[in-house]
């Protein structure tokens, strides 16, 4: 790839655009699971007794059932990710690619 296709892509409106939004989308998700995980090992190291609560008659504490939530909700910001990232962010990729077509 040569010096002037690189210029003339990173100088693109659509490809500036593709930038922004894909790298806030990323971090917004990002901090969000990370703000769950945390809040998760934050509860369990100085509350424990929150944690440590029965879920009906059985043996099983309500961290169980919270953590495979907190796992869950992983999967689905990826799957949300993914989605996003295979329509909107592959739509603007494909009209940048349009733009420098006689360069490549």
């Amino acid at each position: 790839m040569n010096d002037e296709l690189v210029e003339q892509i990173k100088s693109n409106p659509k490809y500036q655009e593709l930038v922004k939004k894909r790298t806030s989308f990323a971090l917004k998700l990002g901090i969000f699971v990370l703000v769950m995980f945390y809040a998760y090992i934050l509860t369990i190291a100085f509350e424990p007794n929150i944690m440590a609560i029965k879920t009906g008659e059985g043996v099983m504490t309500i961290a169980f059932p919270i953590a495979a939530a907190i796992i869950l909700i992983s999967f689905i910001t990826t799957l949300i990710y993914v989605k996003r990232a295979n329509g909107e962010f592959e739509d603007l990729t494909n009209a940048i690619r349009e733009d420098v077509k006689d360069k490549l």
